[in-house]
């Protein structure tokens, strides 16, 4: 207790014979204990269980002329007089603000300590509250406790503020432009604007938010690939999630369920928006924000990566009357940038074109989008109902997730509309078998679909720094050829500072187009499986996934590598 010992012990045995229960036949055994062992008054009262630590620092208090408080009562401290004190650093110096006083030079900030003789304590308040100090004690325990308690209210309290201001301005301003970020703003809010520039500046798609035990990671996802950016502390962790939360509007509160949110900013007067998924891990909340800009330019068919024999006969299947036509593949696989493609293809003021996504991604003007809200029951089929009623051309379903969308869908495409939409197979022979296993009549599956594209993305080799490249004996066998083509040219990726040393920049789609022929139809009414629909389908013409990428890598677009990566599953 080195608060204590900084009385001589004739004087600090005084004082506590006066105030405490100790007895004189203790404090003389202590001082003999203290002449033939050495040691300080203090720690042998306490060693020896003659008196309790508490009641040595309420002795000096006393001798001080500084209030002692036995019992803190943390219900009784204002939150707001935390603010300007970070809570590290309150426990590590073990103090905290307890009121204010009135006095002839102005309020007076009182705080708690349990050492009255560290100065410096006393010079980093002052310099943190802009206010005169003044002193009082109470024990570690009660102090640790109070600041416990004290900090949780102020956390709810802030975030609360922060979400008012925010909701105001988003209701007065509309999105808030993250450049405009001043020197005074939070160092939390100067992070989260900082990471999403960043993120929008490397084109990536999503940021990862990854807590652990001692430390949290953030992560980008550039070209369908994912990266560390940033190692920090575990205890900023939960600010930097509070602070996003608040941005996708959430509860913050609640830390035990998932829940999603949307952010809408701007970046230099580009609208960004973004998808906010929360999920509870072991050591707090995961956070992925996929990061949608609204740029309002949608490629065609052609610059998505199709081959021109592949876009002749998709925008052959679009211009049909009625029928579904399907895009299928993975999560992040381009089939939302693929219908975006064929409706802009489609979109014209003499058709009625309605759509059903979740969420809206890509705008365009002169189509009527609709996004699903499973909070008011507003599901797939339940709008591509009520569109059946809208006197619609074409109809595009964001997903067949579920047997009554497949049906409405089917059925629709059935009675003079044009369906389309997407569907999670491996490959585009397994769609018949996977809306036979949703519940749907095989004969309506082959009735109503006109055609299947099923897509991967794959990522381009940076044009400023690839090199030539012979393929080896393995690397030949991978693309199913002894003898490479005269007019191939194949590259590896090396890396530079213009691709981030990845060697990849940017992607593109490499596909299969399965068109629904008299003999796949009958297939699929015998219920056969995806093998022989697939088998069927390439005698009919149909290039595989694995043969588009092989092409993309003999015409230069991308590296043997990346095929490997990327469609090994299908070869």
């Amino acid at each position: 207790m080195s608060l204590a010992h900084s009385l001589p012990a004739p004087k600090l045995g005084q004082i506590l014979l006066k105030h405490t229960s100790l007895s004189e036949e203790q404090l003389d055994e202590a001082l003999r204990l203290q002449e033939t062992e050495g040691g300080l008054l203090g720690d042998i009262l306490i060693r020896r269980n003659m008196i309790l630590p508490h009641e040595i620092m309420r002795a000096l208090c006393i001798q001080l002329g500084i209030p002692f408080i036995e019992d803190l009562k943390p219900n009784d401290i204002d939150p707001k007089l935390v603010t300007h004190i970070p809570i590290n650093y309150a426990k590590a110096k073990e103090v905290i603000p307890l009121s204010t006083e009135e006095s002839t030079h102005g309020e007076i900030l009182v705080v708690c300590v349990t050492d009255p003789f560290n100065e410096s304590i006393i010079d980093d308040l002052q310099v943190l509250t802009r206010m005169p100090i003044k002193i009082c004690v109470s024990t570690s325990m009660r102090i640790q406790d109070a600041i416990n308690r004290v900090y949780e209210r102020n956390s709810g309290n802030v975030v609360s503020e922060i979400q008012g201001e925010f909701e105001e301005a988003m209701d007065l301003e509309g999105p808030i432009d993250i450049l405009e970020a001043t020197e005074d703003d939070a160092p939390v809010i100067k992070f989260v604007n900082s990471l999403l520039f960043r993120a929008v500046k490397e084109n990536a798609s999503d940021i990862h938010i990854e807590p652990f035990e001692k430390e949290f990671v953030v992560r980008f996802r550039v070209d369908g690939v994912l990266y560390d950016v940033i190692r920090q502390p575990k205890r900023a962790h939960a600010a930097i999630s509070s602070r996003i939360k608040v941005m996708g509007q959430l509860d913050i509160a609640e830390k035990r369920l998932p829940q999603d949110g949307r952010i809408k900013i701007k970046i230099a007067g580009k609208d960004i928006d973004i998808r906010l998924s929360t999920v509870p891990a072991a050591h707090g909340e995961r956070l992925v924000m996929r990061i949608l800009q609204q740029t309002g330019n949608i490629m065609t068919l052609d610059q998505l990566g199709f081959t021109i024999q592949s876009k002749d006969l998709i925008e052959g299947l679009i211009s049909k009357k009625h029928g579904i036509i399907l895009v299928t593949g993975p999560t992040g696989s381009g089939k939302s940038s693929t219908l975006a493609a064929c409706l802009s293809k489609l979109n014209s003021p003499e058709r009625n074109i309605m759509t059903v996504e979740d969420p809206v991604e890509y705008q365009i003007h002169g189509i009527n989008q609709i996004q699903v809200n499973s909070k008011i029951e507003l599901t797939f089929a339940r709008v591509l109902r009520a569109f059946l009623r809208q006197n619609p051309d074409v109809i595009m379903v964001g997903e067949i997730r579920d047997k009554e969308t497949a049906t409405i869908a089917i059925e629709a495409s059935l009675t003079g509309h044009l369906v389309l939409s997407t569907l999670h197979t491996n490959d585009a022979p397994g769609v018949s078998t996977r809306l036979i296993d949703m519940g749907v009549e095989p004969f309506l599956v082959a009735s109503s679909l006109l055609g299947v594209a099923a897509q991967r993305l794959i990522r381009r080799v940076c044009p400023k720094c690839r090199e030539p490249h012979e393929p080896t004996e393995f690397e030949k066998l991978e693309l199913g050829m002894q003898k490479i083509p005269a007019d191939a040219t194949i590259f590896k990726a090396v890396g530079c500072a213009s691709c981030s040393y990845s060697g990849y920049s940017g992607r593109t789609v490499t596909h299969e187009l399965m068109m629904i022929d008299d003999q796949i139809r009958s297939l699929i009414v015998k219920k056969a499986d995806a093998g022989l629909i697939k088998k069927a389908a390439v005698q009919a013409g149909m290039k595989t996934l694995r043969e588009d990428a092989i092409n993309k890598v003999l015409q230069g677009i991308t590296t043997i590598e990346e095929l490997m990566r990327a469609t090994h599953a299908e070869a």
